[in-house]
């Protein structure tokens, strides 16, 4: 049975939500993961402590819910 669809709300600060699209839209344009300025390294650690916090809900291990997750979030071939 899969896990139903459930919403986690996030709120970055405006400096935040432009740095992190800057550098996911950089990542869209070249396929280059990398960090091009210490605020983006800031912004992404700030993100994570957000993520944290929130208590993402999952259901079984993190592993078992990470794995499913991915899954759910791929393409299909």
């Amino acid at each position: 049975m899969t896990e139903p669809e459930r919403s986690v709300t996030l709120t970055l600060s405006s400096d935040e939500a432009l740095v992190l699209f800057a550098f996911v839209q950089r990542f869209s344009d070249t396929d280059r993961l990398a960090i091009d300025d210490q605020a983006e390294q800031r912004a992404l650690w700030n993100l994570c402590c957000i993520l944290e916090k929130s208590g993402v809900p999952f259901q079984g291990t993190y592993q078992e819910a990470l794995l499913a997750a991915r899954e759910r979030l791929r393409d299909a071939p």
